[in-house]
């Protein structure tokens, strides 16, 4: 499990009662499903992404991105494009005044059984001891890993239609807390709390 952290000016806390983490998937939910995606040139944010995290930022939450990037272990691509790519995310959603806190992925194999692999909850864990925080809030995803995750962590779990999100959806196989449209309809539901 590898984590990079931004450094950047500290946001305001939440409300008093408000959870402290709102955990991303990335693939599917923040930025377009490209299928391995390995090129800075792919990448394609998914419409309104961008202010729905300046909206979190605002608020105070800690916005993490927690993604599987199995395609390390395949051998698709180096670790290092999984870096780029999260680089020049930050340094796009900069342009919108928004920022990620951290980004926690795990490179391996699924055959490689490791401990951070979503649905194991070992990166929301880690952002958790790492922010001193308590790991309680909400995650967003697209496919049923990212809601296994949340849902064994406590946290409040939101489905998005973007992505594998329908397929996810039709399949039934975990409860959700809710099903948005993307991820700006689960901000604002989650701004509405």
């Amino acid at each position: 499990m590898t984590n990079e952290s931004a450094h950047s000016p500290k946001f305001d806390t939440p409300k008093q009662g408000h959870p402290r983490f709102v955990f991303l998937d990335r693939d599917g939910t923040l930025i377009e499903e490209k299928n391995y995606l390995a090129r800075v040139e792919d990448i394609a944010f998914i419409f309104g992404s961008e202010n729905a995290v300046a909206k979190l930022n605002l608020a105070g939450f800690k916005v993490v991105v927690v993604t599987n990037q199995s395609g390390v272990g395949r051998g698709f691509f180096p670790e290092s494009a999984v870096l780029d790519i999260h680089r020049a995310m930050q340094e796009h959603l900069q342009k919108y005044h928004a920022r990620l806190e951290a980004f926690y992925y795990c490179p391996h194999h699924p055959d490689d059984h490791c401990l951070c692999r979503k649905p194991k909850t070992a990166m929301l864990e880690r952002a958790a001891q790492d922010f001193e925080l308590p790991l309680r809030g909400f995650m967003i995803g697209d496919d049923l890993s990212d809601l296994q995750t949340g849902r064994a962590a406590g946290l409040t779990t939101i489905l998005v239609r973007t992505g594998h999100g329908e397929k996810t959806l039709a399949a039934e196989l975990v409860e959700v807390d809710l099903v948005a449209a993307d991820i700006v309809e689960a901000v604002e539901w989650i701004l509405s709390q």
